[in-house]
C-alpha cells in the first residue's frame, strides 16, 4: 500500500536518485562505522547507507514507517520523536551491543567511536532539532543534514550579512560547518515550496569552554531587536547582569563575530561565579 505524506509530521519524500547518490557520496559511510538516520520515511536514503555500512539504526516516529521498517533485517528502529532520544544512551546500546566486535585484535583496546547522524530533517521542527542534539555533541562524530536551504544559509552565514543571527552563532561556536550539495523541490514527493541543501556539521575538536545556557540567553537577547545597536539590547542587559568589562555595544548584532560573543560570554561566566567585575 503506498505511503501517503502526513502533514503533521512534515514529511517530503526523497524520490531523486541521482540526488541520493549524491548525498550518500557526501556522507561516505564506511562498513561498522555507527550510524543513525533520523526520520528514514520511505528508506530512499536508508537503503543505499546499510548497504554501506552493513546496519543502521533509525528514527522514526511515524508509526506505519516504523511497522515498515522493523521488517528490513539491518535496521534498528526507534519509535519516537527524535526530540525524546537521548543519543548518548543510544552510543551506550551500540557499545554494549557491539562490545565484543569493537575491541582491536592486536591492542585488545575498545575504540571511542562515536555516532555518525543522518537525516533529511523535518522543515517544521529542524531548529529544535539541532539545538536538541547539540546537547548530545560530544558522542557525535559528524552530521550530514537535508534542510531547508534557508536554514543552511543561516546556520553557515558569515558576519555582517543578512542571514547571520542566532542560529549562526549558536552552532559555528561548536560545528564546522558546509553547504555540500543543492536539492531542488522536484526532488521529493510531494515536492515542498523551497529549495533544500546538505549540510555537513563537524563538532570542534578543542571547542571554546562556555556555558551554553548563558550563550543562548545573550544571543537571544543581542538579536532581538537585530535593526538597533547593542546598546539598546545586549548592553542594558550586560548592565543587569552587572559587567565591568568592556564590550563595543555601537554596533549591530550581525555585525559581531562568533569569537567575540564567545569571549564575551566567558568574560561575564568568569564575572558571575566570581562576585567580581574583570577589568
Amino acid at each position: 500500500m503506498k505511503h501517503i505524506a502526513r502533514k503533521r509530521f512534515g514529511q517530503h519524500f526523497l524520490t531523486d536518485r541521482v540526488i541520493i547518490e549524491a548525498i550518500v557520496q557526501a556522507i561516505a559511510p564506511k562498513p561498522g562505522q555507527r550510524m543513525v538516520e533520523i526520520g528514514p520515511g520511505l528508506a530512499a536514503l536508508t537503503q543505499p547507507l546499510v548497504e554501506r555500512l552493513g546496519n543502521l539504526t533509525v528514527i522514526e516516529l511515524d508509526r506505519d514507517l516504523a511497522q515498515r521498517l522493523r521488517s528490513h533485517g539491518q535496521l534498528t528502529v526507534i519509535e519516537s520523536d527524535v526530540l525524546k532520544v537521548d543519543f548518548a544512551l543510544v552510543n551506550a546500546a551500540w557499545n554494549a551491543t557491539n562490545l565484543a566486535a569493537s575491541v582491536d585484535a592486536d591492542t585488545g583496546e575498545i575504540p571511542a567511536n562515536k555516532l555518525r547522524v543522518v537525516g533529511n530533517l523535518p522543515y517544521n521542527i529542524s531548529t529544535p532539532i539541532l539545538f536538541h542534539l547539540l546537547d548530545a555533541v560530544d558522542v557525535i562524530e559528524d552530521q550530514h543534514f537535508m534542510l531547508q536551504k534557508e536554514v543552511i544559509d543561516r546556520m553557515v552565514a558569515k558576519p555582517a550579512t543578512a542571514a547571520f543571527g542566532r542560529l549562526s552563532v549558536m552552532l559555528q561556536w561548536r560545528y564546522a560547518m558546509e553547504n555540500v550539495l543543492l536539492v531542488p523541490p522536484e526532488s521529493f514527493d510531494p515536492p515542498p515550496r523551497v529549495n533544500s541543501a546538505v549540510v555537513r556539521m563537524v563538532p570542534l575538536v578543542s571547542p571554546p569552554v562556555v556555558s551554553v545556557t548563558l550563550l543562548s540567553e545573550l544571543v537571544q537577547v543581542a538579536f532581538s531587536q537585530r535593526r538597533k545597536l547593542l546598546r539598546h539590547t545586549l548592553g542594558r542587559w550586560l548592565e543587569e547582569k552587572g559587567f565591568g568589562g568592556t564590550f563595543d555595544v555601537q554596533r549591530r548584532a550581525e555585525e559581531v563575530p562568533v569569537g567575540s560573543y564567545v569571549e564575551l560570554v566567558q568574560q561575564l561566566q568568569l564575572e558571575l561565579e566570581s562576585g567580581t567585575p574583570c577589568d
